[in-house]
This record gives C-alpha cells, sequence and structure tokens, in this order.
C-alpha cells in the first residue's frame, strides 16, 4: 500500500507539473526561490526592443532618413560660401602668352571671395514632399520590424516554457521509474516478483533519466536562443515567470481581418511605399519646368612685392626720363619764341614721400584687400531636349510607382491569408488543448491500474511500461498542444500587427 501510495502521489505531481502552467495568471516580477534573476514576456520584450541589433540597425535608418529630409528643406535655401587664397611668386622672367616679362622682386598675393548662390527647379520644390514620404516608409518599416522582433520573442519565450514543461514531465517519470524500481525490488524480496521485473525497471529508470537529461538541455539552449534574439548575455539561473491561459478566442475572423489592414506595419509600409512612388513621379515630371540660377559676391584681393626698392627706383628713372623730355620741350619751346616751362620741367622730380607713399601702399599681404565691385548674376533655363533623359526618367518612376501598387496589394492579401490561417490555426490548437487532456486523464489513470495490477500480481511490468510510455506520449501532446496554442496565438497577434491579449 505504501509503493502505491508512492506511485500515486508521483502521477500527481506529474500532472500537477504540467497542468500547472494552465491555471497561473503572468507572474508579476519577483526572485525566485534560488536566487536567480526572473524574466517575464514583457521585460523579455522590452529588453529586445532596446538591444535586438537587427532591430537597432532599422532603428538606425531613421536618422539617415530624417537627414534627406533636412537637405531636401536646405535645397529651398540659398547657399552661400566663402573661400580665401594666398600665393608667392619668385623674382625672375616669367612667360605669359608667349610675352615674357622681368620680375625684380618676389611678389604676395591673397583673396577673399563670399559668395550666395540659388538654385530653384521642379525637383527641388518637390524635393521635401518626396523625401517626407520616404521617411513616412522608414518609419513604418520601423513598426514593422519592431512587431516581428516581438513576435520572434514571444515564440521564443514560449518554446522555454514549453521545453521546461516537458523537462518537468521527464523529472516525473523518473520519479515514477524509480518508485517502480523500488516496488519491483519489494515484490523480488518477498518472492511474488521476478528479477526479469527488476532488471526492466532498472533499464526504464536509466532510459528515462537520459531523456530527462536531453530535455533539460533543451531547456538551457532554448534559453539561448531566447537571449540571442533580446541581444544580450543570458544570466546565470534565469527564471522564466510569465504564464497563459488556454481560452478560445472570441473575436471574429472579420473583426480582426479588418484590423490587421488597417494596423499591419508590413502593409502600412507597402502603402507608405506607394505614397513615395507616387510623389516620385511628380518629381521626375517636374523636369519639363525652367530653373532658375541666381549669384552674387563680394571680394577682395591684395598683391604686394617683397622688395619695392626695385619699383621705386624704376619710377625714379621714370620721373628722370620725364624731366629730361621736359627741358628739351623747353629748349624747342624758347627757339621759337614760345613761354619757357622750366619750372615746371623743375617740379617733375620722384621725391621720398612718394617713394614712403609707396613703399606703405605696397603693405597689403595678407589682409590688406582692394575691394571688387559687387557683382549680380541671373539665369532663368527651360530644357527643351536632352536626349530623352526626362522622359525615362518619368518612364522609371512610373513603373516604380505600379511596382510600388501591386506589392501593396500583394502584401494585403498575404496578410489576409496569414490571418485567416493563423486564427483557424489558433481555434484548432484551442480545441486540441481540450482532447489532449482528456487523453492523458485516461492515459494517467491506464497507468495507475497498471501499477495497481502489478502491485497485486494480476499484471507484469511490461504492462507497467507500456502504460507508463503511452503516459509519457499523452502528456507530452498535452504540452505541445498546450504551446503551440500560445504560439498559433503569437503568430496571429504578428499578422495583424498588434497584441491581442
Amino acid at each position: 500500500m505504501r509503493l502505491t501510495a508512492s506511485i500515486a502521489l508521483g502521477l500527481s505531481a506529474a500532472s500537477t507539473l504540467v497542468m500547472s502552467p494552465l491555471a497561473r495568471p503572468i507572474a508579476a516580477q519577483s526572485r525566485d526561490t534560488v536566487g536567480g534573476p526572473v524574466l517575464t514576456l514583457e521585460e523579455a520584450t522590452r529588453i529586445a526592443l532596446r538591444s535586438n541589433p537587427d532591430y537597432l540597425l532599422t532603428v538606425a535608418s531613421r536618422r539617415t532618413a530624417a537627414a534627406q529630409l533636412r537637405t531636401s528643406y536646405g535645397q529651398l535655401l540659398p547657399q552661400a560660401s566663402a573661400n580665401f587664397s594666398s600665393q608667392y611668386q619668385q623674382a625672375g622672367t616669367q612667360t605669359v602668352q608667349g610675352a615674357s616679362f622681368n620680375v625684380a622682386s618676389d611678389i604676395y598675393q591673397s583673396s577673399y571671395n563670399v559668395g550666395v548662390t540659388y538654385r530653384l527647379n521642379g525637383q527641388t520644390i518637390m524635393g521635401p514632399r518626396v523625401q517626407r514620404a520616404n521617411m513616412n516608409a522608414v518609419e513604418a518599416d520601423i513598426v514593422g520590424v519592431r512587431e516581428t522582433t516581438r513576435s520572434i520573442v514571444a515564440q521564443l519565450y514560449i518554446s522555454v516554457l514549453q521545453n521546461q514543461a516537458q523537462a518537468a514531465l521527464q523529472d516525473s517519470l523518473v520519479r515514477l521509474n524509480d518508485t517502480q524500481l523500488r516496488l519491483a525490488q519489494a515484490k523480488l524480496q518477498v518472492g511474488s516478483g521476478t528479477s526479469l521485473d527488476v532488471t526492466r525497471a532498472e533499464v526504464d529508470l536509466g532510459t528515462q533519466r537520459v531523456a530527462s537529461l536531453r530535455a533539460h538541455n533543451t531547456v538551457e539552449t532554448s534559453k539561448l536562443q531566447l537571449f540571442q534574439a533580446m541581444g544580450v548575455m543570458q544570466p546565470t539561473n534565469v527564471q522564466l515567470t510569465s504564464t497563459f491561459v488556454v481560452k478560445e478566442p472570441t473575436f471574429s475572423l472579420d473583426s480582426i481581418l479588418g484590423l490587421a489592414m488597417r494596423l499591419n506595419p508590413a502593409v502600412q509600409a507597402l502603402q507608405a511605399r506607394e505614397t513615395a512612388a507616387a510623389v516620385s513621379v511628380k518629381s521626375a515630371r517636374s523636369e519639363y519646368f525652367p530653373s532658375l540660377f541666381l549669384q552674387t559676391g563680394l571680394g577682395g584681393y591684395t598683391y604686394q612685392l617683397a622688395d619695392p626698392s626695385g619699383q621705386i627706383q624704376l619710377s625714379q628713372f621714370q620721373k628722370v626720363q620725364q624731366q629730361a623730355s621736359c627741358f628739351t620741350t623747353d629748349s624747342i619751346r624758347r627757339g621759337a619764341g614760345l613761354p619757357s616751362i622750366a619750372s615746371q620741367c623743375a617740379g617733375i622730380v620722384y621725391t621720398p614721400a612718394q617713394a614712403a607713399a609707396f613703399r606703405a601702399a605696397n603693405k597689403q599681404f595678407p589682409f590688406n584687400f582692394t575691394k571688387q565691385p559687387l557683382s549680380l548674376f541671373a539665369q532663368l533655363s527651360l530644357p527643351i531636349f536632352n536626349g530623352f533623359q526626362r522622359e525615362q526618367d518619368v518612364q522609371i518612376a512610373q513603373a516604380q510607382r505600379d511596382d510600388a501598387l501591386y506589392n501593396t496589394r500583394k502584401g494585403q492579401l498575404r496578410v489576409q491569408t496569414d490571418v485567416t490561417t493563423a486564427y483557424l490555426t489558433l481555434r484548432t490548437a484551442a480545441r486540441a488543448v481540450a482532447l489532449q487532456e482528456q487523453t492523458e486523464q485516461r492515459a494517467k489513470e491506464e497507468l495507475r491500474l497498471a501499477e495497481e495490477r502489478f502491485r497485486v500480481g494480476a499484471g507484469t511490468s511490461l504492462d507497467v511500461t507500456q502504460a507508463t510510455t503511452s503516459y509519457e506520449r499523452a502528456a507530452t501532446d498535452h504540452i505541445t498542444a498546450i504551446y503551440d496554442f500560445h504560439k498559433a496565438f503569437a503568430v496571429l497577434e504578428s499578422a495583424v500587427g498588434r497584441p491581442l491579449r
């Protein structure tokens, strides 16, 4: 009686381990009894949205799209530029267009220019609309990847829970087989059993221990896959605490189909791409419009001789020549009886003051600029023929718009199929859970009867082994049905594009 009670207790514990996830609500954040960190599904999703590399790569595209949008608005504004340059030229003979010039001094030069230009055409005007549509498409892509990441994490989380339930079942079967071994040994001692019963029980126990070991290894590998999807390292002894209730959905197929068509991120992204393609067609057609170009600017330059002495000497020599020529002219005038201009000739000299003024004026490099006059330039151009390039651009844009339209339609049909399939699968999974639960209860009762018959000598250990195998298969199928339901729910939520519970 004591051994039979132990068997019944083991079966009851196994049933509790298998069925407990159905009865408890989603667990709140806490610390488990062995001191390891706990992880709920909500926390796993939040971590994934902060750390998953694939999702973060998609989010990073938002910066590029935002920069392109800002640039498109910037194209509507004038562009300004400023430059400064300097030059050194060594003294010597230079040849310019076949003519040779002798430069007696090194030369320093510098210049600056501040200019403003403005271009305006159809594509510039349409640019913000095009980039705004692209920005909306990128945002829709981000939402789509976020929901995909959420769905992947949810399914992997559920897979870990399923593997844990399978491992708990295998542990309970180890205890059942251990109890069976003790029972066979006790019967052999009192002479009502055989050594074959003991050997068979030992083999069953060893086989079950291997199955339990493999089940726990599957739990750990599935945890690694979960944390890989979350984008973080797995902490030691982490415990998953979220549980779910199996309940057949009360919403209708039509209601979630309508919800999916409005909210599914993939459909929204395709619609945004379609809008962007339509705007691109208008932008391509704007190439037929005239374009305006305006330009204005200010500038200045400096020119300085490294050694102005040569230029001063040249100026003095030129003054001497002018004075000599003046005195010659004065002699001619007096010979002709005209008034003398000798006083004027005496004033033709290159004074030290003039030399000092030249030296002062020569000191320009690098910032004593001589300003250049303001310039304005305006141009209005109308494209007439550019080798059918505009026509090609329009045709390409229209083809891309049509492709986007077809992709949107294809995406809507795919979502309709996915949602319908997931909904039907979910309803079937809910019904399968109820049927598998009944099958497990019958297998449990069969095992109990086989144990009782073996205890009283009305059955063999082979009957018990077969009943245990039947129970293991039924319990495993029940666990699979439970978590297939939860996975189907996650698939349906992914197809709709939002949580449904």
